[in-house]
Order: structure tokens, then sequence, then C-alpha cells
């Protein structure tokens, strides 16, 4: 069958079909009555062709719960009663993980997870006998009286993923019984396909898989099933079974009223489409993600009035039957210190924490109930997901992922960077109420994220240096940053003897704000009419550092220095000096800290692994100031610029920090009596990892000299240099100036050379080299895609996305500056090393006429 047949045959069907995928919106002739007759006869006709028992006959020997759908088992089959008054509602597939073997727990693959949820529709499909579920993407929007409607209904259909045979109609037949075995038991992936979801790429086995248990309730149902797969690794088959939760749960019948995002706030989104006969262009928006908070009937004037009243439905959180219970009153805190924040939205006991009291009729998988779960895993993170109402952006439940071992990033966060300041935190042995502490603030950074809130990862440079080593400034303003939505962790800034005792970091003015913004109640009916009175708040506080948002960006390639992971203050140059002074202080300690008598030294090299890598992030703090750029979201009206360079002052002193303090490890950092005892050393699939000195300061020399020279970085530095004139910037000219006297300012003075400055010219020349080879390769079409991909947004599973905005400078690089810059700079080297290639001692002579052979192969030099 050739393409135009083909076409003509799906044309047909389609024809023949189309009653079948008649949407809801689609005005019906038919009137209730009339249905419930039609029904019946339906199902006559079909018990007379004898395509479905009688009602009585099929479940003569089930057992039978009530709820949304009415569930039927007869021996190991289950049944669905499917009401017709839920065919076309929208109904949310949302599907969890309820336990897991080792071999994927190892991987943090862990009990709470959600990996899949789609919007479905029942349909009756009168013709066929069947029950047709569709799934449906709940993006687009148009009034009803719209002629344009008509259009949005026909070029955004569902597809259908499944089809149930009707068994029977009930007794009067306002309901019929479909059997839906192979959905739930692995056999067919249209409602569960868990193994894709979570990346082995595998089908389960139907038979080592099987449903477990199935429960209803009024607005939904939940199923239990254990599915088995098998994973092959070389010549290694392994089983893996994994329980799995499928809620079905109703979406309401009237959505939330939604709020349209706004880039300065960030809060997580989900995008909506608005058409209408009126446009020139759709309206494109971004829904906020939050909970519905709306004050009861009886309670609207006085909430309006401004008095605090209670919601009709609050936030509630319950904790993990499992947690140990040393840490529940920590996990409640952290959910509880959001109370002040809602207040300030106008509302009082808002959110709450609850412990489990009676465990028979609980379920943490349950979409009714938003837990704080805890996983015992060897994966050290917290993890703060929702399910989402497509349709208006409302949070319906939350799952925040605990696993057990977070403990143990705290515990290496508050010695390496408090325990200059913090006697409590380089004890041997870290208090119960000092874990208590850090894990109340992971808690509420968690359920920040449940609430809809983004990582704000520019708030703490709303903090002047300076004031985080005041005792009374850190204890009015709370913590190391506005937000506790940064990766703001400890106040590594504050100094020996200066007393702060507020190192912690907690919810601030910027998270009381959002949650203001965002949960305020407006009666408006329509996000449009919100519009004026939203961005009214925001212009109360456009020009208040305390207030700012910057989004996460992608920490190999940071525009923005002053929106980055772990860095405190407004001058991150400054305060990783103060970062490596309280560093120098605990360095020595760590063996005292972290090894016991009679024991070997394991942890102690990975405590000296962490202090190294605190080392590594200062440096790249520092470094993102180099080919920086402050990004701003302007709006018509606030007088605010997109962007401009970072001040050429401060990359100058970046530069300065990074000769002095990165370029080369210091000694003291891998001090001779520690390394007699013991390696750095970081944990692996097969078991501890051991670094040596010299290898692992060429690596960590390597990784910041790459950075330095990231095509993306220069091509940043041309736009500036082109946009505010080469006077103006620190230009990547300049930078290449700087860093060759660095690296060659012994060989200039004709100096025979150590090993470590050998080390250092080999790294230079072989960054240039590797990056100017990737420069001059020829693109494949796939390769060209990926560099004009920017068009394309991505985002990791359960990832938070990363941005850059508008700032893409990576088109056409074989051609740009940065290829310039790099092979003039490796020419100028060659000519040097020519001069000084009989110069000092006989390795050192050796070395330059390694380098020269390189730079020539590489520049393919005659």
């Amino acid at each position: 069958m050739d393409f135009f047949k083909v076409i003509l045959f799906l044309f047909l069907v389609f024809s023949f079909s189309a009653d079948i995928f008649a949407q809801t919106k689609t005005k019906s002739t038919v009137k209730p009555a009339e249905k419930k007759t039609e029904a019946r006869a339906d199902s006559a006709e079909a018990d007379k062709k004898g395509n479905s028992k009688s009602y009585k006959e099929l479940l003569k020997k089930a057992t039978t719960i009530k709820g949304i759908f009415d569930i039927h088992r007869v021996d190991n089959d289950f049944y669905f009663e499917i009401p017709l008054r839920w065919m076309q509602r929208d109904f949310l597939l949302v599907n969890k993980i309820s336990s897991v073997p080792l071999s994927i727990n190892e991987a943090g693959i862990n009990k709470g997870m959600n990996t899949e949820n789609k919007v479905i529709r029942f349909s009756l499909n009168r013709r066929a006998g069947t029950v047709w579920v569709k799934t449906i993407v709940p993006r687009v929007e148009s009034p009803a009286s719209d002629k344009i409607t008509q259009s949005v209904q026909e070029n955004f259909t569902g597809s259908v993923i499944e089809s149930f045979k009707i068994e029977a109609y009930n007794t009067d037949s306002s309901a019929v019984v479909v059997k839906v075995n192979r959905v739930f038991d692995g056999t067919e992936k249209s409602f569960n396909d868990v193994f894709n979801d979570i990346g082995l790429g595998t089908s389960a086995k139907s038979s080592l898989s099987a449903i477990e248990d199935i429960k209803t309730f009024p607005q939904n149902l939940v199923v239990k099933s254990l599915l088995t797969t098998s994973v092959t690794e070389g010549n290694n088959t392994m089983p893996v079974s994994v329980k799995v939760t499928t809620n079905v749960l109703l979406l309401p019948d009237k959505p939330m009223t939604p709020r349209f995002g706004d880039k300065r706030i960030g809060f997580f989104t989900t995008p909506r489409w608005y058409f209408s006969d009126k446009q020139q262009q759709m309206e494109s928006r971004e829904l906020i993600t939050r909970w519905r908070l709306e004050p009861k009937p009886e309670d609207r004037e006085r909430y309006k009035k401004g008095e605090l009243v209670e919601p009709v439905k609050p936030i509630v959180f319950y904790v993990d039957p499992a947690t140990p219970p040393q840490w529940v009153n920590a996990i409640k805190a952290g959910i509880n210190d959001w109370q002040k924040a809602f207040e300030q939205a106008g509302f009082k006991n808002a959110i709450q924490a609850r412990e489990v009291i009676d465990t028979a009729d609980f379920d943490a998988d349950d979409v009714r109930y938003s837990v704080v779960t805890y996983a015992a895993s060897p994966k050290s993170n917290a993890m703060g997901p929702s399910v989402i109402d497509p349709r208006s952006g409302e949070i319906l439940e939350s799952d925040v992922i605990w696993w057990h071992n977070v403990m143990t990033s705290l515990k290496y966060w508050m010695r390496i960077q408090t325990g200059a300041i913090d006697t409590a935190a380089s004890a041997k042995n870290l208090s119960s109420a000092l874990m208590a502490n850090a894990i109340r603030f992971v808690s509420s950074h968690e359920i920040g994220h449940t609430l809809g809130l983004k990582h704000n990862m520019e708030a703490s440079s709303a903090f002047p240096v300076d004031s985080l080593r005041s005792p009374s400034f850190t204890a009015r303003m709370g913590g190391t940053a506005p937000s506790i939505m940064d990766y703001a962790r400890f106040n590594y800034v504050a100094q020996p003897g200066d007393g702060v005792r507020n190192i912690n970091p907690q919810i601030g003015v910027y998270d009381r704000y959002a949650i203001e913004w965002g949960y305020r109640w407006l009666d408006a009916g329509d996000p449009h009419k919100e519009l004026p009175v939203l961005q009214s708040w925001i212009r109360q506080h456009e020009n208040d550092p305390m207030y700012k948002y910057g989004e996460q960006q992608d920490a190999q390639n940071t525009v923005d220095p002053r929106a980055q992971s772990e860095d405190l203050g407004d001058n991150n140059v400054k305060a990783s000096y103060y970062g490596l002074q309280n560093l120098r202080h605990i360095v020595p300690q760590i063996s005292t800290i972290a090894a016991t008598v009679g024991e070997d030294y394991y942890e102690a090299g990975k405590l000296l692994l962490a202090a190294i890598q605190q080392w590594q992030m200062y440096a790249g703090h520092v470094l993102s100031n180099i080919g920086g750029f402050y990004l701003e979201n302007p709006v018509q009206g606030d007088g605010k610029g997109a962007w401009k360079p970072v001040p050429a002052q401060r990359q100058k002193e970046a530069f300065d920090y990074l000769k002095k303090e990165a370029f080369n490890m210091p000694g003291w950092l891998m001090e001779s009596q520690l390394l007699a005892k013991f390696l750095p050393v970081q944990d692996s699939p097969m078991g501890p990892f051991e670094y040596t000195p010299y290898n692992i300061r060429r690596n960590a020399q390597y990784d910041i000299i790459y950075k330095l020279l990231a095509d993306e970085r220069l091509l940043r530095m041309a736009e500036a240099e082109v946009f505010w004139g080469k006077e103006n910037v620190f230009t990547a000219t300049e930078l290449f100036s700087r860093i060759h006297a660095e690296v060659f300012r012994p060989t200039y003075k004709g100096k025979s050379l150590d090993i470590y400055e050998r080390m250092f010219q080999q790294n230079y020349v072989d960054a240039l080299l590797v990056s100017s080879g990737k420069l001059l390769e020829k693109l494949s079409a796939k390769s060209l895609y990926d560099d004009c991909d920017y068009m394309q947004p991505k985002a990791d599973f359960n990832q938070e996305p990363t941005a850059l905005r508008n700032m893409n400078v990576s088109l056409m690089s074989r051609t740009s500056e940065a290829a310039l810059l790099k092979r003039a700079e490796l020419l100028k080297v060659f000519r040097l090393l020519e001069r000084k290639e009989k110069t000092g001692d006989e390795l050192t002579r050796g070395h330059y006429q390694d380098l020269m052979l390189r730079i020539r192969r590489g520049l393919n030099i005659q």
C-alpha cells in the first residue's frame, strides 16, 4: 500500500469513527432522559449479540467495594463499574513507586516518587460495545460563543490509549462494567509504563506481575501492582520487581481560577494557550502552580478587610510513620515555619503538619494524602515534587521524598562551612539537636517547592558580605539569605570571634512576599483581571534587592554570577576569601574530627574531599564573574535594562583571586601530615575511590582553566566589547594576556621548571588545543541541530529546569572571536617556546619540545 493509499485509508477510518472522537464541548442534541433510554437499548442489543453477560451473572461471585467506581473482584479478575455520568469527565492518572529492590534503590529510585501523570477521559463507544480511554493535553482555552472554538475542538482532540470491552450494564443501565486487569498487571503500558519512566527501557513480564490490591473512594481509586522486569548489563541479567501505585483521580468539574506567572517571581508554571475571535495572535501564558486556598464564603468580606481567616481547605502534610522519631519534630517544624508566610497572604492555619495516628486507612501513595516520605537509601538528597491539575495549575497533592542519607551532606556542610565558628559542628559526634536544626531548614526548603516556589539563586546576593559577620544583622534578617529557596547553605563568611549564631538558612522576606503574591485571594474569577493588581505588588518592591528573583542557571555555563548555587553575599570574590580563611582553619583538624581511635581513616578521607570540593566551589563562584552578565527581566516602564556586563574591576578582582588561590591548589589543603595517613576519598559503585595528590591537583587545575577558556565565556566578552566598548569592559584579549603571563612567568625568566609549573603549562596548552580542536570539527547535521537547540527547552526527570534566558552565544563558534583568540594564543606560545626551548634543565627543555610537538600537531604546522 503506497503512501497516498494509506492516507486515504486513514481518512475513511477517521470519517467512519468521527462520532467517537466528539469532544465534551460539542453541543449535544440528546437530552439526559433520552441518554438513559439509549443506554438501555444498547445494553439490550449487546445482550442479544452475546457481547456481554447479564450484570447478575457476571458478578454473582464478586466481592464488591463502593466508591467513585464500584470495584468488583471475581477470583483474580477486577472490574470497574463506571457510571455513565463520568463519561467525558477529566480524570488524572497518577503513577507512583511504592517499593523498590536494592538494585535501583542505589540509583536513587525510591518509594514515593511520582513517575508519570496524565489527564484521561473515558468515553462510551456504543457501536463497538467498548469504553475508550483518551489522553487529553488540556493546554488550550477559548470562549464557548466564539467561532474559533469549533476549530480549537477539532485541532486539539484527545488520543485513544486504551479500549475496554463492555462486559455488562448495571441493573438500571446507568453504568458499564469493564475488566481492567491488563492495564494494571503489566500486560499493557497504556496506564503505567514504569520501567521506561525510570529509565530501564524494559517491559513488565506479565507472568511475574500482578494486581495486589484495589481500593476506591468518593473522588479517587487506588490500584497497587507488583511489576517485574529483567535488566541485562554485559553478561549479567538481573530481575527487578517494583511495586507501583496508580491513582485515578476525578478532577474538579470547575477548575480553580488560575493565576498568570511573572518572570520576576519564581513559581513553577504550566503552559496555557488562549484563542479568541478578537485576537491577532494566540495568547500564550504560564499558570503558576499553587494550592487552592480560598476563604470560606462567610469570611470573604472579613478577608477583604485584612482580617486573618482560615481557608476552606488547608494544606496538610503527613510525616511518614517510618521516620525516625528523633527527626519528626524537626520535619514538622520546617512545615509549620511557612505559617507566617501564609498569614501575610491573609490565611491562618493554612498549612499544617500532622503525624499519622491511625495507620489502618493511611496510604502514603494515595493522592488524598500529601506526605513527607522517608526513604531508606544511600542517596543523599531531598526532593519536593507536586501533582498538578494542568488545566489551572492547582496543586492537588505533594510528596517530599526525604532520603535518609541527606544527613551525610548536612554533616559535611556544617563541618566544612561552619566548623571554624561553631564548636558543635567540629565535634567528633554531632549532637541530635544540631542535626535536627539542619533538618528543619531542609524540610522548609523542600516544602517551599511543594508550595510552587522555584529556586531563587539570586536571593543571597541581597546581603552585604560583611553583614554576614554581624550577629545583630543575621539575627534580625534570619540566616544567610532573604529566601530559603536559595542554596545558601550555612554561613561560611562569619569568622571566629564574630559571635554570629544565626548561621542556618531560614524562611525570609522574599519567601513571604512570593507566597503572598501567589496565594492572596482576589475575587476576580478571571486571571486577566488580576494582572493590574499583581503587577502593582511587584512595583512596590522592584528596586529592593531583598525581593529579587534570579532563576537557576546551568552550573557549567553560569551567566549571572549573582544567581549561583551555594554562594553568599553581594560580592562572591570577597565572600570566597572569607570562606578560605575558615577552610584553612578546619582542614588541620580533619583527622581528629572524623577519625575514631581503632578505626580506619575512611570518614576523614571523605571529609578531606569535602574540603577540597568546597575550595573548588569558591573558585567556581569567582570564575563566573569573568565574562559574566547581570541579567534582569525588565518590563515596559520600569526603566531597567535586560543585561549589562559585570563591572571590569570586579572581573579583574576575580582573576586575581584565581591567580592567587585557585590556579594552584594551596599547600595547606594537601598538607603532608594528613596525606601521610589518608587520601581524599569518594564513594563509588565499586567502593571507595582514593585520589592521589598530583592527580587531584592536575584535575582541579585543568577544570578551572578549561572553564575559564570556554567558548561561551569568550563570546560573551566579545559581545560586551562590541556593545559597551573595549575601554569599558574586561576584554578577552586582556584575559589571555593575564593568564599567559601567569602560566609562562618562569619561562620568560629562563628558569628550570618544577613539576607543578610544568603541569600548569601542560594543562593550559591542552585546554587550548582540545577546545580549538572542537571548534575545527566539521559539524554533522545532528550537531548543527544541537547547536541551534536553544529553541527547545529541556528539563530532567524531577529536576528544576535551568535557563540562560536570552544569552545564547554559541552559534557559528567555528568562525568566532573565540576561535581566533585561542589559535592566536597557541601561536604566541609556540613562538615563545621556540625562543626558550634551550633554556632551563634537561627536563624543562624536554617539556618545551613536547609542548611544541603538541601545538604543531594540533594546528597542523608543517
